[in-house]
């Protein structure tokens, strides 16, 4: 049986598009194999999002990318991840289910280093609530998805 492919876009490909896709490909790659591109990428991943991957024994290779290297990809499921990345997502003409789940940018986070590797962790955690739900579905559930999810993101910043 071949993989099911999923596109995780958001504004910077830095911090929740590469742990998506690196959660995706950890717990996930027997099913799913998880891209991530940004519309206007940072051009790094986080150090932070690799480090709280790296807590959960995921040692992401991840490289900030724009969307234009993956247009061609014939994916089955494309979510959006932040806010500005719905906003840009009509844009995205290529094949695939399309959801938003959105979550708080942990790059944003102020305070100390534990503090703002805290909001990294929570976010972390939250989107690997979302897979679990998200890449659970059976195939015949997937043109549900964008109508049936809430958005997790909201109770991660509350």
């Amino acid at each position: 049986m071949s993989r099911r492919k999923v596109l995780f876009l958001c504004t910077g490909n830095s911090c929740r598009s590469q742990m998506a896709e690196a959660l995706t490909n950890a717990r996930y790659g027997d099913r799913w194999e998880a891209y991530s591109a940004g519309t206007v990428p940072a051009g790094y991943v986080h150090p932070k999002a690799l480090q709280v991957l790296t807590e959960v024994g995921i040692h992401h290779q991840g490289r900030s990318k724009s969307v234009a290297e993956v247009r061609d990809v014939a994916f089955d499921l494309v979510v959006t991840v932040c806010d500005r990345a719905k906003e840009t997502c009509p844009a995205w003409l290529g094949s695939g289910v399309k959801i938003h789940r959105g979550f708080p940018d942990p790059a944003e986070a102020t305070g100390s280093e534990e503090e703002v590797l805290a909001v990294f962790r929570q976010v972390r955690d939250a989107i690997a609530a979302m897979l679990a739900d998200v890449l659970s579905a059976p195939p015949q559930q997937a043109t549900r998805l964008q109508f049936d999810l809430g958005d997790p993101g909201e109770k991660a910043a509350g």
